[in-house]
């Protein structure tokens, strides 16, 4: 059953959390963050950020509290927003431990982290999610076209609150594909030069 929450941190802030960081001094500044209030619908940004995805990762609870957390990929974009509180994805097929969705069967509570390396950026949306089978249309309609996996079901996300981390500590990867670009895109030009550089010296050579 979805808890009723004062702010929509209280997602994360539970009274424990609360008790901590009056402790350890950090209570008050995230009072006021608290106040100013943690976004609960998808913005312009988050799309953006969204679309240029092509991994997160994707956790759940059992009934009792054991987490689990499963990575996600596909290509860019393919963890879609379907309104204002709404995420989904094709869910594909895999090794076949159903741990996500018998988490999700007892347990709707859920959430998703999305790293982006290269500018060193993550997302946290917190949330509650159900797994939804036999539906061709809406499966048709997430699968990412000419993608080579088999999509087994689909998995909608609502979001409780989402807010964003600081960079620190954040080691910044390029994906392998975007470094290759970046590599043929140089020796291309190098390439352009160096025809330049031999047509000139054939030139002086002529002259």
């Amino acid at each position: 059953m979805t808890a009723i929450h004062t702010y929509a941190s209280d997602v994360a802030f539970s009274p424990a959390v609360k008790t901590i960081q009056a402790r350890k001094g950090s209570r008050e500044a995230y009072a006021r963050s608290e106040q100013r209030g943690w976004r609960t619908e998808v913005d312009d940004n988050l799309a953006a950020f969204l679309a240029d995805a092509n991994s997160f990762y994707f956790a759940t609870a059992s009934a009792d509290g054991q987490p689990y957390i499963q990575h996600r990929g596909g290509p860019k974009g393919f963890l879609k927003v379907l309104d204002k509180q709404t995420l989904a994805f094709a869910d594909y097929a895999g090794n076949q431990q159903f741990i996500t969705q018998g988490n999700l069967s007892e347990n709707p509570k859920a959430y998703i982290f999305v790293m982006d390396y290269a500018h060193r950026r993550r997302v946290k949306i917190w949330g509650e999610a159900r797994v939804v089978e036999d539906d061709e249309a809406l499966t048709t309609s997430l699968m990412p076209k000419g993608y080579r996996a088999r999509p087994e079901q689909v998995i909608l996300f609502k979001i409780a609150a989402w807010d964003t981390n600081c960079p620190q500590h954040i080691p910044q990867k390029f994906d392998a594909a975007d470094v290759a670009a970046a590599l043929a895109a140089r020796d291309a030009r190098i390439a352009e030069l160096e025809a330049e550089v031999a047509a000139l010296k054939g030139e002086k050579a002529a002259g």
